[in-house]
């Protein structure tokens, strides 16, 4: 443009242009890059590498994978998760069936009923730690459930392991339970109340797919499982297959069995009792690692047995054939 020749910048200066300013070389070594990305495990502030040490830690102790002298079919004391029970008519009722409690939370400024008095006054008689909490805290702990101002928190269960219901010190002839696909509570805990009046020495649970010991299953279980261990296995097929190397007989129970429980030939033996789901009954594998399969025979107007009714059924003829 005509005047502006004379303006600094406006005319390139040579032929070329000019080169871009650089580092002179100084940062080549930023740019030639770190080596492959690390594993999560072998990151120290990911989270798989602190639970990877957490687990060797367990290793060394005797747990999971030690030198505990265990197999792997379960685990070493696992524990489940803690659990809040919310709401004042569960939080007494689990109260007075003796639930575990590690502390009682009370809303400040709560209208007091008869509930929530004998509340107080259990937890005081049972030594149960109760803290006055701020009704938005309460809604915290428990995930927005109409806690009615009232809560407990449950600890983790102490599970056993499947070994540890072989026992010789154990009274009378050795029966376990052995739960697989059972995901409801209640009938957790009323296998457990069935195991107890039985004389049964324990009840195995598989460790995925399945229930735990939670309040709902202690509540049901009206105090037995006080006195009952539950035992958690890693692999259930597995466990069986160990009890079986012990000299055990190993019953599944299922809708189509080979025999039907009458008819079944029990010996004075040590003696494992399978129970399936209501809707898939026995896996594959716990179907086929068993000794017999067993029916429980029953009117054709009703299709299939509650699983703790069923449980308890084989539980009374085996106890009722055993005192013979």
């Amino acid at each position: 443009m005509a005047g502006n020749s004379q303006r600094r910048g406006a005319v390139r200066k040579g032929g070329k242009k000019a080169p871009a300013v650089g580092s002179g070389g100084q940062r080549r070594k930023g740019l030639e890059g770190k080596g492959p990305t690390p594993r999560a495990v072998d990151r120290p502030n990911h989270k798989a590498h602190k639970l990877a040490k957490a687990a060797d830690r367990r290793g060394g102790s005797g747990g999971v994978g030690g030198s505990g002298g265990r197999s792997g079919s379960g685990g070493s004391r696992k524990k489940a998760s803690s659990e809040v029970v919310a709401g004042r008519n569960s939080v007494l009722e689990a109260l007075r069936t003796d639930v575990p409690v590690a502390t009682m939370y009370v809303a400040g400024r709560i209208d007091s009923d008869d509930r929530v008095r004998e509340a107080l006054k259990i937890a005081s008689e049972r030594g149960i730690p109760v803290l006055e909490t701020p009704r938005g805290e309460l809604d915290r702990l428990t995930d927005g459930a109409v806690h009615q101002g009232l809560a407990l928190q449950v600890p983790p269960y102490e599970y056993a392991h499947p070994s540890d219901l072989l026992n010789p010190e154990l009274p009378g002839v050795p029966l376990i339970v052995a739960l697989d696909g059972i995901t409801d509570p209640r009938n957790l805990g009323a296998i457990v109340r069935s195991v107890a009046a039985f004389g049964g020495h324990g009840v195995v649970v598989p460790a995925r797919r399945s229930v735990g010991m939670t309040a709902s299953a202690w509540k049901t279980s009206a105090g037995a499982a006080a006195r009952i261990p539950v035992a958690q296995a890693t692999n259930l097929t597995r466990a069986l297959e160990d009890y079986r190397k012990a000299g055990f007989f190993v019953v599944g129970l299922d809708m189509d069995g080979d025999v039907e429980l009458p008819d079944l030939a029990l010996a004075d033996e040590p003696l494992v009792v399978v129970v399936g789901s209501e809707g898939k009954g026995l896996s594959r594998l716990v179907r086929e690692t068993c000794d017999q399969i067993v029916s429980v025979p029953m009117s054709s107007a009703v299709e299939s047995l509650n699983a703790g009714i069923a449980t308890g059924v084989t539980l009374y003829e085996v106890a009722r054939r055993r005192r013979r």
